[in-house]
């Protein structure tokens, strides 16, 4: 029978990132002899909040940049800050259910908006409900697929996988428990940023992407040799380049150089070249930015394909263990049955898991045959689809978090998207009605995918604090529910105050990367007598191999080879601001205190410009600015060099920002 009377340690057990010698135990903070507050109407009220506000800023940051900021971390400091405010007692465990509940923004967003907006841009007959629907059924499936793997990530492997996004949360909600003035840096950042991205976003008082062609030299390398210097100003895109740190940042930037600075200019010099003196070069008329979007993307795209099929390769052992585990929990082996009666080891029984999994499944082949208007055999070949994708790439979605923090759901989702078509296409679905299928396939896999990543990192966190798992579990449902209904209010905000493809209405649209590669991929795919580029994608797995092959991430490469150039140069500047954070003095206690200091600001800028930009679409949704205001005045070749200057500001007050952490902080 467990006690009443908690006690609870301010600081994580020694043994809390390590791997466990032979016979010894891990003890969280709160220990599972005692319970502690965790569900409260104020846990879930508060965690119910966050969702909404994160799902409409992550839309907008994830359409615009085509990078979804992180909401875990943010939900975890303002949890923090808003508890220590009113004084609340027992706060730690409450603290946990609100980053779990309001973390469900994130990933539900990340699975609608690199799938659902191509609805938009390839012009097909979308609507709320649909939207609503795939994203919550994908949230539920992922949540149910991720728990009989639960206790093989997070207690099994312990110490072997670094968890980095669930270590930063487990850090600032302990912390809290110390005091919250951490939340004031992440307000006043957050506010910083927010402002500076709603100047030129929203007021237009200066560009958002400063160019080489700014310059005289520079339009007329453009013009002759399609290279093209791209820089995207937003605090958004910077403060992203310093929480992935150099690594990463690096790696997707290069593999953005080579499409840019390599493949454009060498697929125009091919085209010089074999047309001769008498003939016309086809790309001598094209833009740096439509070769690229014509020939250069395509090889993006296989190359993101490759690189999801290299991850579920290596992640088979890890398929097969942990299948295991969930076999032994179904039929009730006596380590489960002991197991589950301590608190901190408690999930929902395995029985109740396969009831839901079922009654989930038939809640999508009904939204399928009634939602997406397919036969009864076209809504049972895609709910397979559904089944068997979503179940087996759960893995390399909660793998790839598990060790660096990044889930390559993109690559995952455009090989289900490939896989669906051709499949889909053989049970007579094409043209439009296929397009329209075998995206909402797409996204209902990519929430699932996305939800199984997101979720694992909840639960390291309350494994290392001392949470309870069914509880985590059970109200993440509710999470998912209202994320859903929020993401489908913004994706309609949005596409009418921005839209997702440049027409006179809207000149300025959102990029969507995501969902405009998914676009071109499933356009051709699903248009019988339609060329598709095979081997531009074959170029593309092929290059992924080799990266892969020099022990470098193929995903993150690949990301980079797809992306606009402007969205990956400003990652490199916030991975040098990292690095030289971390190598910035040998007192390793001072390094660590401007390390967190700068995830704050940085993380700060990412959301709060995240919601200022949800805040300026509302006020062109309402024409209360106008859609065209101050374009004129963006035509000035001045408004680039003010976005340098301005960009270079606030990179210099984050640095000294940064560089004001004390060892005490």
């Amino acid at each position: 029978m467990e006690k009443t009377t908690p006690t609870l340690s301010t600081n994580l057990p020694e043994n809390a990132y390590r791997e466990l010698k032979p016979g010894e135990v891990y003890r969280p903070v709160m220990s599972h002899e005692y319970n502690f507050p965790e569900v409260t109407p104020y846990s879930v009220t508060m965690g119910l909040l966050m969702a909404i506000i994160f799902s409409a800023a992550a839309a907008y940051s994830g359409l615009k940049i085509g990078q979804v900021m992180e909401a875990a971390i943010p939900i975890s400091i303002l949890a923090v800050g808003i508890s220590a405010a009113i004084k609340k007692r027992g706060a730690l465990g409450q603290n946990v259910i609100i980053q779990s509940i309001g973390a469900s923004s994130g990933v539900i967003v990340a699975g609608a908006i690199f799938t659902l907006p191509a609805l938009y841009i390839l012009q097909l007959d979308v609507n709320f409900f649909q939207i609503f629907f795939s994203s919550l059924l994908g949230g539920f499936l992922g949540i149910l697929f991720l728990i009989p793997f639960r206790k093989y990530f997070v207690k099994d492997m312990h110490g072997k996988f670094p968890f980095p996004e669930a270590k930063a949360t487990t850090e600032i909600l302990i912390t809290g428990e110390k005091g919250g003035k951490q939340a004031g840096i992440l307000i006043v950042s957050g506010l910083i940023g927010g402002i500076y991205d709603f100047l030129f976003n929203s007021l237009h008082l200066w560009r958002d992407v400063f160019t080489s062609r700014v310059l005289p030299v520079g339009e007329y390398i453009a013009e002759k040799s399609k290279i093209l210097f791209q820089l995207n100003i937003s605090s958004i895109i910077f403060g992203f380049g310093y929480l992935i740190g150099l690594k990463y940042s690096t790696i997707i930037t290069v593999g953005s150089l080579l499409s840019w600075f390599i493949l454009v200019p060498l697929i125009n010099q091919i085209g010089a070249i074999t047309t001769g003196t008498a003939g016309v070069n086809i790309f001598a008329s094209l833009s740096p930015e439509a070769i690229f979007k014509a020939y250069v993307r395509p090889i993006g795209i296989g190359a993101i394909a490759m690189a999801g099929i290299i991850g579920i390769i290596k992640s088979s052992k890890v398929i097969g263990g942990a299948f295991g585990l969930a076999f032994a929990g179904l039929f009730g082996s006596k380590k489960a049955k002991i197991e589950d009666e301590i608190r901190t080891q408690k999930d929902i029984k395995m029985t109740f898991v396969v009831l839901f999994i079922l009654l989930t499944l038939i809640a999508v082949f009904i939204f399928l045959l009634t939602g997406v208007n397919i036969t009864f055999v076209q809504a049972l070949v895609a709910l397979l689809t559904i089944l068997i994708i979503a179940f087996l790439f759960t893995t390399v979605a909660a793998n790839a978090i598990a060790i660096v923090g990044s889930n390559p759901v993109s690559g995952m989702t455009l090989m289900t998207l490939i896989l669906s078509s051709f499949v889909l296409v053989q049970f007579g679905l094409t043209g439009q009605q296929g397009m329209l299928s075998a995206l909402i396939i797409g996204g209902i896999v990519c929430t699932a995918l996305s939800m199984a990543g997101g979720f694992i990192t909840d639960l390291k966190v309350g494994y290392w604090l001392g949470s309870t798992p069914k509880k985590q579990e059970s109200f993440k449902f509710l999470g998912t529910l209202v994320s859903a209904a929020t993401i489908g209010i913004v994706i309609y905000i949005l596409s009418q105050a921005y839209g997702f493809v440049k027409t006179p209405e809207t000149p300025n649209p959102l990029e969507a990367p995501q969902a405009n590669a998914m676009a071109a991929v499933i356009q051709p795919l699903m248009t019988p007598g339609a060329n598709v580029n095979w081997m531009l994608y074959l170029v593309g797995a092929i290059i992924a191999i080799l990266i892969n092959w020099l022990g470098i991430s193929p995903l993150a490469f690949a990301l980079g080879m797809y992306l606009p150039l402007d969205l990956n140069t400003p990652l490199i500047i916030g991975g040098l601001i990292a690095h030289i954070v971390s190598k910035s003095s040998k007192n390793e206690k001072l390094v660590e205190a401007r390390s967190q200091r700068g995830t704050l600001i940085a993380s700060g800028f990412m959301a709060g410009a995240s919601l200022f930009g949800v805040v300026g679409a509302v006020l062109l949704f309402f024409n209360v600015i106008d859609k065209k205001f101050n374009e004129a005045w963006l035509e000035n070749p001045i408004t680039e060099v003010i976005a340098v200057v301005m960009f270079l500001v606030i990179v210099t007050y984050f640095i000294i920002d940064t560089f004001r952490a004390k060892v005490e902080d």
